[in-house]
């Protein structure tokens, strides 16, 4: 399994740089990985072939999403867009994505899923027994930010989870939260606290970062330090199941200050709730695509993957989620909410680090088993 490089820190684009080690198979500015053409041979236009992976220009794609307004954008900014450039694919939505069910399918021989979104480190982990190489034919690497495109999955935007909190809990500027430092100061910030227990939203960086690592010393993640601040904050912190959960608590006013997603946040300040973002130290993500390993339309599903990469694409799911596009040449039209979360835009004046794809591939297993059992007491 190739090594991805590690994110170095800068604030104005962090998209744009990188640090060693690079993988071997690295290639364009940013070091995104060049794919695996594994399906070329299964993937032929001609209809009906009996090849595995079916016809690239003909098939009805099963999509796996996260359900709610997050896959409605995916339909009307994705689906529907390339259904009119390829009448030949359609479109079958459903959810939940569960790597576990991904797993039953393939091991079963009766894989029903084309397209599914997972944690690009699940992907890259299970690349070549749950999950295709994937024949990656969309925008040019050199395009793309950092970690876009993997062996076994494509990137289809970015999200970053940074530290916010409630106006009204901290109304005096001088005496709120100013650094991820004071999410972890429960006697100079007291109040109840939210964070996601998902490993993709920094509940692991961000206690290193609290405790003085440095963005770049990040990895490998010291995971017992981590869970031991973490353990500080254990009686005064909500920790959110998922994205959803943690939205309606501060909403509610139930968490006074958080880690939450870009997606999220945008929802709740266009409802009118009064909330202070504080740039300080950004983690950010890549939410990625795969196709599981036998997947009925596996040619097809390479194709529409490859087309999320389009600066068309990048741009229109970034205008209806807020999340950063990752083509870098997209020009999405924002939202003055939107903005205000625009992790890679002049709003953010501190520092922001993207997580090691490749170090998550190699741990990923270890890593969740071990904060699952951290988060049962």
């Amino acid at each position: 399994m190739p090594n991805i490089h590690r994110r170095a820190v800068r604030s104005a684009d962090p998209r744009e740089v990188t640090t060693v080690p690079r993988s071997t198979r690295a290639l364009g500015a940013l070091g995104a990985l060049v794919l695996v053409a594994s399906l070329a041979a299964c993937g032929s236009d001609d209809a009906g072939g009996g090849s595995a992976g079916g016809s690239a220009d003909d098939a009805q794609l099963t999509f796996v999403g996260y359900g709610g307004d997050g896959q409605d954008a995916m339909i009307a900014d994705w689906q529907e867009p390339y259904t009119a450039d390829n009448p030949g694919v359609t479109f079958v939505n459903t959810s939940p994505p569960d790597v576990a069910q991904v797993k039953a399918q393939v091991e079963a021989g009766a894989v029903s899923w084309d397209v599914v979104a997972v944690a690009p480190a699940a992907a890259q982990q299970n690349c070549g027994t749950l999950f295709e190489e994937v024949d990656y034919t969309g925008a040019p690497e050199s395009d793309l930010a950092d970690q876009t495109v993997g062996d076994c999955y494509v990137g289809g935007f970015i999200n970053s989870t940074p530290l916010a909190y409630r106006t009204d809990a901290f109304p005096d500027p001088s005496k709120a939260p100013k650094t991820v430092a004071d999410f972890f100061d429960t006697a100079k910030f007291p109040g109840q606290r939210g964070i996601l227990t998902n490993v993709q939203n920094g509940i692991l960086e961000y206690p290193l970062l609290a405790d003085g690592v440095a963005p770049e010393d990040l990895y490998p993640l010291d995971v017992d330090r981590a869970l031991d601040k973490l353990d500080t904050i254990r009686d005064t912190t909500t920790f959110a199941p998922n994205v959803g959960a943690l939205q309606q608590a501060v909403g509610a006013g139930q968490v006074d200050m958080f880690f939450l997603s870009d997606s999220r946040l945008v929802p709740l300040l266009d409802q009118g709730v009064d909330i202070t973002v504080v740039w300080d130290q950004t983690v950010t993500t890549l939410s990625a695509f795969a196709v599981p390993k036998g997947a009925p339309h596996a040619a097809a599903a390479a194709q529409f993957l490859s087309s999320l990469t389009s600066p068309t694409a990048s741009a229109a799911i970034s205008q209806s989620l807020g999340t950063a596009p990752v083509n870098t040449t997209a020009e999405p039209e924002l939202t003055e909410n939107q903005l205000a979360l625009q992790v890679y835009g002049p709003v953010n004046t501190g520092e922001t680090v993207m997580q090691d794809v490749g170090w998550y591939a190699d741990n990923y297993n270890d890593v969740t088993t071990r904060l699952t059992n951290w988060l049962a007491g």
